[in-house]
């Protein structure tokens, strides 16, 4: 059973860059053919892909917030991780990371439990 864990800031200033890191057990993430995402939820609306890596090391980012993202992953470590630049209260939302046989989109077919992350001063 693959387990994916979401960790970081919950609280994160205008401005600055929110980073998530995403703990993989379970499952190795250069297991051929899976996708491993970053997914939001801002409140009161639907999920929203943010960008993923796949399995090689292939990175796939949401045209309207790629020049803010930055996806990398740490293979020793089975980690992934997200970093999203120059946020505003817009980015407020609960982030999920996930496990996708799709690159895009947010298709899913385990993922963790999400984290809360607030943008505020």
């Amino acid at each position: 059973q693959v387990q994916l864990q979401e960790s970081g800031p919950g609280l994160v200033k205008p401005s600055q860059t929110l980073s998530l890191t995403c703990t993989v057990s379970g499952g190795s993430i250069t297991t051929n053919y899976y996708y491993w995402k970053w997914i939001r939820q801002p409140p009161g609306k639907g999920l929203e892909w943010i960008g993923s890596i796949s399995s090689s090391g292939s990175i796939y980012y949401m045209p309207s917030l790629k020049s803010r993202t930055s996806i990398s992953r740490d293979t020793s470590n089975n980690q992934f991780s997200l970093q999203l630049s120059s946020v505003t209260p817009e980015d407020t939302a609960v982030y999920y990371c996930a496990r996708s046989t799709i690159a895009g989109g947010t298709q899913y077919d385990y993922w963790g439990q999400g984290t809360q992350v607030t943008v505020s001063s």
